[in-house]
């Protein structure tokens, strides 16, 4: 049987390594405590003069970089109390000084950009008949294989012609919120899959209420860790504090283009990368909606499956998912519940596809096994590309697929409305196979996806070639689904 025909836009979006965030540097307390000193013996025409000239520069590259170098500094309170200096007491211009001591430039695209996820824009004002206005989430990693969420703007008209907004000029990180309460029982099972030390979590157990916040851990943890007195166990203490920094809110200022917003790692436990949102727009029971994405935070060790919640792309909430199904990579949640559950697939061994179902967005219990390599170009593993899309014949998955080779493919599967572990139909051959053009980058052979979207009778596919840039595919609704409804048993 002939494959789909499938067509290829031109577009093309690439990583830019002029893209970069201001972050925070420290190497230990020793070396910080000479480069202060050093600063402290400079008068104040002296800083002035060193300073003025760094703020003019890197204006241009950073919307705030006053704001930027002065929260820098900040984070060194407990350094200066260490050291007998008053905060207070320095001067503005001094404070800055240190604070660029302690700033370093971080190019959050210089390596990659791919893996995208493509959801309807939330607003879709001022638009011509037959356009849609979308928003595209991209992994973007940069030095050291760090991966972060960064975002773009597309345009789409009648024809289903992509146009990618130019970017903003500026890239700024979210202000960081810790004001999550969490649940002692939800969290110390995480804190055992996360490998922390068992009588830790149990002399914790002891300790905490049912409900705690931030403030009461870091209390009890401080308190133990005096009793310790212990090193080794030192670093188990902090491992917990780690894992309830996975809980945050980010907010981005309300003057951030969406192409400003970067999403970058913020606890120890995604500290390695923070790796292919796949973003639903999701449609509560009362016709109320809300973005979520699944993404995998990566420590250089352990997977941690996280879920976020938007409803405008300024104010994100961030937690770990939690159960026996909450485990591995590939994670994505239905766009509605089905039979008054939540739904989400899986790939918790790392080869099949599973489907699992709670009254809870996130716990995650008892997958169900529904598909299984069976074709040449799968042997090795399979594993969805995005939220699955609701259409009037089933769920529309577009999935991907390990062969011969490590070459991955994209393919999809049609699922029941109403018993998505029916498999209606999958395709015997590949939707799309990396192409000569499409398979050289950082890691060979491989086209991938996040997410898609149908618009205009056309299921919109973008993908990333071979973990470098990004395009986008198109394919004719119908013809798809058909194939899919008489695909062989």
């Amino acid at each position: 049987m002939k494959r789909l025909k499938i067509e290829r836009k031109q577009v093309k979006v690439y990583p830019d390594s002029k893209r970069v965030i201001a972050r925070f540097f420290f190497n230990g307390d020793d070396r910080a405590k000479e480069v202060i000193k050093k600063v402290l013996t400079l008068n104040k025409d002296q800083v002035f003069a060193i300073i003025s000239p760094l703020l003019q520069e890197y204006s241009k590259r950073h919307r705030n970089i006053t704001k930027i170098l002065s929260r820098h500094c900040k984070k060194l309170k407990p350094l200066f109390e260490k050291m007998d200096i008053d905060y207070h007491d320095l001067d503005q211009h001094c404070k800055l000084l240190i604070g660029s001591y302690f700033t370093h430039e971080y190019s959050i695209e210089s390596a990659a950009f791919f893996n995208p996820s493509i959801i309807e824009d939330p607003d879709q004002t001022d638009l011509v008949e037959g356009q849609r206005r979308l928003i595209i989430s991209f992994r973007a990693v940069g030095e050291g294989h760090i991966s972060s969420i960064v975002f773009r703007r597309a345009l789409i008209d009648s024809q289903n012609n992509i146009t990618v907004m130019p970017v903003g000029d500026y890239v700024d990180e979210a202000e960081v919120i810790r004001n999550a309460t969490y649940n002692k029982k939800l969290f110390l099972e995480k804190g055992i899959t996360s490998l922390i030390d068992k009588d830790i979590l149990a002399k914790l157990d002891a300790k905490l209420d049912e409900q705690f916040d931030y403030i009461t851990l870091k209390k009890v943890i401080a308190e133990a860790q005096a009793l310790e007195n212990n090193s080794e166990k030192d670093v188990e203490f902090e491992k917990v504090l780690w894992l309830s920094d996975s809980y945050y809110e980010i907010v981005f200022s309300l003057d951030t283009d969406i192409s400003d917003r970067v999403i970058f790692p913020i606890s120890e436990f995604e500290r390695k990368g923070i790796e292919d949102a796949r973003f639903t727009k999701f449609t509560h029971d009362d016709g109320s909606s809300a973005y979520y994405a699944t993404y995998t935070a990566y420590d250089g060790h352990i997977i941690l499956p996280k879920l976020l919640k938007t409803k405008d792309f300024y104010d994100f909430t961030v937690g770990p998912l939690f159960g026996a199904g909450a485990q591995n990579k590939n994670l994505a949640l239905f766009p509605r519940k089905i039979n008054g559950k939540y739904a989400m697939l899986a790939r918790i061994d790392g080869i099949n596809n599973y489907i699992m179902y709670s009254d809870k967005i996130n716990i995650w219990e008892n997958p169900i096994k529904f598909q299984e390599p069976k074709y040449s170009w799968e042997f090795v593993q399979l594993g969805n590309c995005g939220s699955p899309i609701e259409t009037k014949d089933g769920w529309l998955i577009i999935t991907h697929a390990v062969g011969p080779m490590r070459r991955y493919c994209l393919s999809a599967t049609l699922l029941d409305l109403n018993d998505p572990t029916i498999e209606i139909g999958r395709l015997s051959e590949p939707l799309l196979i990396p192409n000569p053009d499409e398979r050289e980058g950082y890691v060979p052979n491989v086209v991938y996806s996040c997410g898609s979207i149908i618009n205009n009778g056309e299921l919109i596919l973008p993908y990333g070639l071979s973990d470098y840039s990004s395009s986008f595919a198109t394919v004719n609704l119908e013809s798809l689904l058909d194939r899919l409804k008489n695909s062989p048993e």
